[in-house]
């Protein structure tokens, strides 16, 4: 499912006065902190480099500051060609000179929990699992007859590096700062922040996306995607659908600015 939206991002777009009532202060990230937080990569390797090389450049333009934040917001795995490049990129080749912090999507979650039931393992291969998979140097799992489910997964679990499981097995639900609160998927509505139930943060969202409640912090999420940033009074979704052929997001936050990155494929050689 893509949500159509009007398309505002192109390679840098710069929207420091976010869409708010007049009486209210615009949301800011803490004093000193600039934060680029990444959408929904989905094995897309290529737009990654492209995206992460797009962050480092941007920031040299802009003056030096105490603290430099990277968010990924989840969903590293499953549908595109290469989750293990993906994965390899977050560990090894991530920008010098910034904190990361690696958030947990739905689909972390499918994977870990078909590594550890094998009952969730169909669910995990229909959505992506098989191309994750292949990843890893078994390109016969995305033949869906020619090895059993079993097989595939014994497969993977014999390839996965240790160090991939760990990174898989640690990945936080959510991360605040300042006025914004960044999580994968969203929130529940009726609840707090701080009494959010883990289904909620990587699954929600009607719920979530049709509010128009006041959430307390601005949601900065993926896991719906988009033709573009969905960008309205109390979240910001950065999931452009790079995985169906759109964008790979970033959202930059320094003090109440907002500017969009987006890494696109080059076209083909025809």
């Amino acid at each position: 499912m893509i949500v159509n939206k009007q398309d505002h991002c192109g390679p840098v777009t710069d929207q420091s006065e976010p869409v708010l009532d007049s009486q209210t202060m615009p949301p800011g990230v803490h004093e000193n902190t600039r934060i680029y937080a990444i959408g929904d990569i989905h094995g897309c390797h290529d737009l990654l480099k492209i995206l992460l090389d797009q962050i480092a450049a941007h920031d040299l333009t802009l003056p030096r500051i105490e603290t430099k934040i990277l968010v990924f917001l989840g969903d590293y795995v499953d549908r595109g060609e290469n989750s293990k490049a993906v994965i390899d990129i977050l560990l090894n080749n991530c920008p010098q000179g910034y904190e990361t912090v690696f958030l947990k999507g739905n689909h972390e979650e499918m994977l870990l929990n078909a590594l550890n039931d094998k009952g969730t393992a169909g669910f995990w291969l229909r959505n992506g699992g098989r191309q994750t998979i292949a990843s890893y140097g078994f390109p016969g799992a995305v033949n869906h007859d020619e090895f059993t489910q079993e097989q595939l997964m014994e497969e993977f679990r014999g390839r996965l590096p240790q160090e991939h499981l760990a990174f898989l097995a640690n990945l936080q639900l959510t991360y605040e700062c300042g006025d914004y609160f960044f999580t994968h998927a969203g929130i529940h509505p009726d609840k707090p922040l701080d009494q959010q139930e883990e289904r909620h943060l990587l699954w929600i969202r009607d719920p979530f996306l049709f509010s128009k409640e006041d959430f307390g912090k601005v949601i900065v999420h993926g896991h719906t995607p988009t033709r573009d940033v969905d960008n309205v009074k109390n979240r910001i979704g950065i999931d452009t659908a790079a995985v169906y052929g759109g964008k790979l997001t970033a959202l930059m936050l320094e003090a109440s600015k907002q500017i969009f990155l987006c890494a696109t494929a080059p076209p083909k050689k025809k």
